[in-house]
């Protein structure tokens, strides 16, 4: 059986940028370490296609739904997390974990779960 990869998502509107920010920054990476997660998006560059987009996108990839859970309660995430969430405007802003799925996944998989 293959294990699905998951992603923690985060959306930060209104962030202020100080030595808190630059603080979470320093040591953030070395919380993903010890459960394998890795930056797939980090605040790039956006080109809207639909709607609109005014903030901050981090993407990150663990190797497991279990992995990404561990990292964002670990002691460690969680010592640094105030770091950021003083920092942003929590109305506008959103973190989620999520599954993702297996390979060779394909949309039309969802038909038969959305019509029962």
């Amino acid at each position: 059986m293959t294990t699905k990869p998951a992603y923690a998502v985060a959306w930060m509107n209104g962030m202020n940028i100080n030595d808190d920010i630059v603080e979470y920054l320093r040591r953030v990476d070395a919380t993903l370490t010890p459960f394998h997660g890795e930056f797939l998006i980090h605040a790039p560059e956006l080109v809207v296609a639909e709607g609109t987009a005014e903030g901050i996108l981090v993407v990150l990839r663990f190797p497991s739904t279990e992995a990404a859970q561990g990292w964002y309660t670990s002691p460690a995430y969680q010592e640094i997390l105030p770091l950021r969430l003083n920092n942003i405007d929590r109305e506008h802003s959103f973190a989620v974990l999520a599954e993702g799925v297996a390979p060779g996944y394909s949309a039309s998989q969802k038909i038969a779960e959305f019509m029962s």
